[in-house]
């Protein structure tokens, strides 16, 4: 696909001319204007046939374009927090066409990579880092005396993590270094924003009166830097006034500036020619709007911060049948489930509630489900303290962002055996979002941490009976499911039932070889026994179901009894189910052939699921040619 594919020749004037920051400068501001409307329909006419992040990237195309307009990248450095709006970042500096290929198997990445272009300041798929990152940033140049701009691009979403407040308390408490932090505000992160926070930020920007005295204020004073920070000033005593509230970012250092908008290209151009003058840590307040120019977007911005392929002009999205429940829609309407017969019961999300599939919930007990924010270690602790009031916290956090909260888990769930179930959606390779958010490390990290039950469900049915049996434990518990659809295995209105802990069960019988599988390698292990028995290969199958704790009997006797064993996990081989099994075998004296499958020491790109696993050697072709050995 070419360029001339994607869009016609009258929409090209400025966006093939430009393939770097310096071309960007030499247009006028008018110029850049008519670039800014090239480069958004671009960016859409993308996302329509390679799907990706676009509501938060349209919204953030101003912004970008005078970044860049202003700024001498990359000897300055832009830092984007979670990469969801860098699309125009990636466009502008000169990966116009390898845009076409973004997150697919050898193409760019969705995310800031600084592998990838000397313009990625620093990498990021998770939220809340961009701050942290740009202030070590900012202290290295002042220790090496180098002459380097520093910016920090945040959403108001990231600034609900804990890590964003660290990042200012820190930056704030040093005036030398030469920071600037801007708040994207959209009041959104991939679902509508929460928490106090967001009213803060809504009474910022929400006084009529208050704001139409800044505009003229602005307008009058902020042609230089002194006179900005005088504005600045003037801004914020008069907001004390007017609204009887100091400001957060003052009281911790940073000079505030805003709210502007983030869409007047001259607004923004002007400012930031300003505040590129004045030392110091400053946070400049913007507001943007997700998915702005394409009103699809902007109509539902939940909806179109991914919205997988879809029509441009129409804006119907593409839609295959729907042939069997998604892993997130089964939890959440088993949550509902276990909730009306349990009251103890309760959901926690860390912003994600229609990732996950808590809005149901949402929606019939609003007053027990809660989402925190992206906040993970506290979506932990705060379950603990839930916990230890008597309640059964369900807290489904990613696996990916499960790692932010590893000393929450230990500390304040494992160590005082509380009855929290967690709920590790997006575990395994998930695709296209590629090496920052493979769910691969939990297997690995949790099956450490005594008193934790860790369990993964090999289809629909048995996800809802661990979430079944792990409200009935009475003590901490994960379970891990990956992205996308189930098995096809009937579940709704099923009756519960209550597992036997730690136990695992075979699937088919067999000879001389045994496949272990641990939670949807299942599904993959069975397309391999069923073609190897149409070989003349009778292969045994057992679904381990608990990663922790392991069916020791069950593998003793597995041990005992077959010549080969082939282990299939969704994660990482060090630490994980395979080298447990090894290690259970090796205690009773026990060695047969083990052959384990799964990810090895390496990071993994982007890619389809489908890809991965196969390049990982872990999909049903691979467990074949392990049987075949």
């Amino acid at each position: 696909m070419y360029l001339c594919a994607i869009m016609s020749q009258q929409q090209q004037k400025y966006l093939e001319k430009i393939n770097s920051p310096k071309e960007l400068k030499a247009l006028s501001e008018a110029e850049l204007r008519l670039y800014c409307d090239e480069l958004r329909q671009y960016i859409i006419a993308c996302c329509s046939d390679n799907p990706g992040h676009l509501g938060s990237s349209l919204g953030a195309i101003e912004l970008t374009a005078a970044l860049h307009y202003v700024y001498d990248t990359p000897k300055d450095k832009l830092v984007w927090d979670v990469g969801h709006q860098t699309y125009a970042h990636k466009v502008i500096t000169g990966r116009r066409e390898a845009f076409l290929s973004q997150r697919k198997v050898g193409g760019i990445s969705g995310f800031p990579r600084m592998s990838e272009s000397e313009y990625d300041a620093f990498g990021g798929g998770h939220a809340s880092v961009s701050i942290s990152a740009a202030f070590g940033m900012a202290k290295a140049a002042e220790l090496a005396g180098r002459d380097e701009k520093i910016v920090a691009i945040i959403g108001d979403g990231s600034m609900t993590g804990g890590l964003s407040f660290e990042g200012l308390n820190n930056a704030g408490a040093d005036r030398k270094s030469d920071l600037l932090v801007i708040l994207n505000d959209n009041n959104m992160a991939i679902d509508q924003a929460t928490g106090a926070l967001k009213s803060y930020l809504v009474k910022i920007t929400s006084s009529k009166r208050y704001n139409r005295f800044k505009r003229r204020l602005w307008n009058l004073l902020s042609h230089t830097p002194r006179l900005l920070r005088l504005c600045q000033k003037t801004g914020n005593a008069i907001k004390q006034v007017l609204l009887h509230q100091s400001n957060l970012f003052e009281s911790l250092n940073f000079r505030y500036f805003g709210p502007i908008d983030g869409h007047n290209l001259t607004e923004l151009v002007r400012t930031l020619r300003a505040l590129r003058d004045i030392p110091g840590p400053k946070l400049l307040h913007v507001m943007t709007r997700k998915g702005k120019g394409y009103a699809p977007a902007e109509q539902d911005p939940t909806t179109w911060h991914a919205p997988g392929r879809f029509e441009v002009e129409t804006g119907q999205r593409a839609s295959s049948p729907k042939k069997v429940a998604r892993y997130q829609d089964v939890f959440g309407q088993t949550l509902v489930d276990l909730a009306q017969q349990d009251e103890r019961v309760v959901g926690i999300t860390a912003a994600m509630p229609s990732g996950c599939g808590m809005t149901r919930m949402m929606e019939q007990m609003p007053e027990r489900t809660f989402d925190v924010g992206i906040a993970e270690g506290h979506a932990v602790t705060f379950a603990a303290g839930l916990a230890a009031g008597g309640k059964v916290p369900f807290c489904a956090i990613y696996s990916t962002f499960m790692q932010r909260a590893y000393d929450n888990v230990i500390h304040d769930v494992a160590i005082q055996n509380l009855p929290v179930v967690f709920c590790l959606d997006r575990s395994g390779l998930v695709g296209e979002d590629g090496v920052t958010h493979h769910g691969v490390f939990d297997l690995a990290s949790y099956g450490a941490v005594p008193s934790l039950t860790i369990a993964a469900p090999a289809n629909e049915r048995e996800l809802r009976n661990m979430m079944y049996t792990a409200l009935q434990s009475g003590t901490p518990w994960m379970i891990r499911y990956p992205r996308g659809e189930g098995a096809g295995v009937a579940w709704e209105n099923e009756p519960f039932e209550l597992l036997p802990e730690g136990r695992g069960r075979m699937l088919r019988a067999g000879s001389e070889i045994a496949v272990l599988t641990l939670g949807t390698t299942a599904q993959a292990a069975i397309k391999a026994i069923e073609q190897a028995a149409t070989e003349g290969i009778e292969v045994a199958h057992y679904d381990l179901r608990f990663a922790k704790p392991l069916d020791q009997e069950l593998i003793t006797t597995i041990g005992r009894t077959y010549r080969r064993i082939i282990t299939v996990e969704d994660g990482v081989l060090r630490g994980g189910v395979g080298e447990a099994v090894v290690a259970c075998l090796s205690d009773q004296g026990l060695h047969p052939e083990v052959i384990r499958l799964g990810i090895g020491d390496q990071w993994v790109e982007h890619g389809t699921p489908a890809q991965l696993h196969a390049a990982c050697g872990y999909d049903s072709a691979a467990i074949l040619a392990a049987i075949r050995q």
